[in-house]
């Protein structure tokens, strides 16, 4: 599990994988110097809170940290729907993970 951390207050846990393609999307809107929420669910039971939601600007600091040392492999097509849910009315939320293109499913 690696951690966002949003203007040095508010820490949150996502998994690894989540948290690389959340940051593609995240970095890609900042960088363009393009405001926009950002919504997440998570257990109440964990956090006292079932929803989240921040409004991400490029003067709010934002960090993202990993537990593990390697960078997990992008999914171009799920960095393509998080962009999109990023640029949505809605704003950006963690969308399920489609499958790559020219990829067999697994399990």
């Amino acid at each position: 599990m690696g951690t966002l951390t949003y203007d040095s207050k508010l820490v949150v846990s996502f998994d690894d994988r989540v948290l690389a393609h959340l940051q593609a999307a995240i970095w890609a809107k900042l960088r363009r110097g393009e405001p926009f929420a950002f919504t997440w669910t998570e257990s109440a039971s964990a956090s006292g809170f079932g929803r989240t939601s921040v409004w991400l600007s490029p003067a709010i600091p934002v960090a993202f940290e990993y537990f593990g040392g390697r960078a997990p492999r992008l999914n171009p097509a799920w960095v393509q729907a998080m962009n999109r849910s990023a640029n949505s009315a809605g704003g950006l939320t963690i969308v399920p993970e489609p499958l790559e293109a020219g990829r067999e499913p697994t399990g």
